[in-house]
């Protein structure tokens, strides 16, 4: 369960036992995660209704705000009322749209191996996006490359925890803003044959995202198979823009799932209150769920947010604190209550460096994240200092954690219960079980061992060097990209996406920034 395949190691061995298992590793994707833990339910029946109640009134009175002709006037054939840019949603109308949203559905990935069920009790990880800066294999902070986001498409290809891809884990600064979105979507479909997401940063880059989505897969393939996700971003409070419901559209057309996402930033877009900040969420999250259906009925789409609290000190975003996990458990509830997948950030950090606050805010996020009963959980790998920089050490790091956790969240396993209870027979007082058949058999995969933490003793850590996680990590890191072995596309699949691309980026002038992502 952890990066390799048999992560069983004793403490015997040294660097010859670490350089066999480094040998035997296995970089198949784990499959989608089925959940069998209790999931934790911060309110009872009463408290649902109260939140429910709370954000129809919003959205009958106080109304959405959306910043987009389109969507007014579709909101005018479907039946709401419309003043000037602001919506007012009868509660009858929102319930009546996000009833078509399916509970669950199936994402189809260039290799079917790694397809992947979300929804219900079916989960995935996805690594971090949107980092302006890297912190690389030499732990430098600095502006990153195509070459970067290549490695981090690689390593994601490479780490069985992550489900997919995600998109522009760092921005490619070598290429214009203009043509990113191209590069960014080439890159996550070459280097790996695990889903991804799509890019939304304008309706045009959306467009183009899904126009090669339909030369990997086929236009009819992906008007019945979801195969790629797109997130849309609300600006909070109670605003939708032209950008992003245009994006929206896009991918809606072609039967493709968004994340509905309200960027909440607790105290500072929201009331300086949970309950009150997650009416708000739910109202916006709503709105834009609804939206998906008057786009195109059936469709699936995903209950998104992002979630940070303010710093009342200094107004800086803040994670790992309280209540982002209680807000996090009122979310799934309200999700659930709906019937609609939906969608977290998982290992987030606010640390400057992989440092213990790091650790502490990534590890807080994970646990609730998991007993919240989050499906689509984003966000799993390489975030610290509020998302300004991916860390490759805890990239890799984040993704054992996130093996971790996926074994914790499969729960208690009885398949050799009688067969462990008789080695106990066997043994007996005052015996040990190491040389016991049933310990031989099962010590590789009865008690996950990390490959990235020490759990040696001092002596043996000292002697081989007294190496640091951080440390560690990049050379598993550094590794793991000398043994990438790419997965094979079709070369004529592969020609038709160059010559979109290049095509594209003739059509694009490369500085015409402003007008294609933001």
């Amino acid at each position: 369960m952890s990066i390799q395949s048999k992560p069983g190691r004793s403490r015997a061995g040294g660097r010859a036992a670490r350089r066999s298992l480094r040998a035997a590793r296995d970089f198949r994707m784990l499959p989608g995660l089925t959940r069998n833990i209790p999931i934790c339910e911060v309110m009872d029946g009463e408290g649902v209704e109260k939140i429910d109640a709370a954000s129809m009134d919003i959205l009958e009175t106080v109304g959405v705000q959306f910043r987009d002709p389109i969507a007014l006037e579709d909101w005018r054939k479907a039946g709401a009322k419309v003043e000037d840019e602001m919506v007012y949603l009868d509660r009858g109308l929102v319930r009546d749209l996000i009833a078509t949203i399916p509970a669950d559905f199936t994402y189809s990935a260039r290799n079917p191996e790694n397809n992947l069920r979300l929804g219900g009790p079916h989960a995935m990880f996805v690594p971090m996006t949107g980092a302006p800066y890297i912190r690389d294999l030499d732990n430098i902070r600095r502006n990153p490359t195509l070459e970067d986001l290549a490695n981090f498409h690689k390593l994601s290809h490479m780490l069985p925890a992550m489900h997919s891809t995600a998109h522009h884990i760092v921005e490619p600064y070598d290429h214009p803003i203009s043509h990113r979105h191209l590069r960014i979507t080439y890159s996550s479909m070459k280097h790996s044959d695990k889903t991804f997401m799509g890019m939304t940063t304008s309706p045009k880059n959306a467009e183009d995202v899904m126009e090669m989505c339909a030369i990997l897969f086929g236009e009819s393939f992906m008007e019945q198979h979801p195969v790629t996700t797109g997130n849309c971003n609300g600006n909070s409070p109670l605003v939708w823009d032209e950008t992003m419901l245009g994006a929206m559209r896009a991918f809606c057309r072609r039967n493709q799932p968004v994340l509905c996402s309200p960027f909440v930033l607790g105290g500072a877009n929201t009331p300086a209150s949970v309950p009150a900040t997650v009416a708000q969420l739910n109202a916006e999250a709503l709105s834009a769920l609804a939206y998906t259906q008057v786009i195109r009925r059936g469709c699936p789409a995903i209950y998104g947010h992002y979630l940070s609290t303010v710093s009342m000190k200094s107004g800086a975003p803040m994670a790992g604190t309280p209540e982002i996990s209680l807000m996090n458990f009122m979310i799934g509830q309200m999700a659930r209550h709906y019937g609609v997948p939906w969608r977290t950030s998982n290992t987030l950090g606010g640390a400057k460096t992989f440092d213990a606050q790091a650790g502490y805010e990534s590890a807080t996020t994970l646990s609730a994240v998991m007993h919240a009963g989050a499906n689509y959980i984003w966000h799993s790998a390489g975030w610290n200092e509020a998302g300004m920089h991916c860390s490759m050490a805890k990239f890799v790091v984040d993704a054992e954690q996130c093996a971790m956790a996926y074994k914790m969240a499969q729960g208690v396993t009885w398949d050799d219960f009688d067969a462990a209870t008789a080695a106990i027979r066997d043994v007996g007082p005052g015996g040990h079980y190491l040389g016991h058949a049933h310990t031989q058999e099962n010590f590789q995969t009865a008690f996950f061992m990390p490959e990235l933490f020490d759990n040696n003793a001092i002596e043996q850590w000292a002697a081989e060097g007294s190496v640091e996680i951080t440390e560690r990590a990049l050379a598993v890191a550094r590794g793991l990209l000398a043994d990438y072995q790419e997965p094979v596309l079709d070369v004529a699949k592969n020609e038709e996406l160059l010559e979109f691309v290049a095509r594209r980026e003739r059509e694009i002038p490369a500085a015409d920034a402003l007008n294609q992502d933001h």
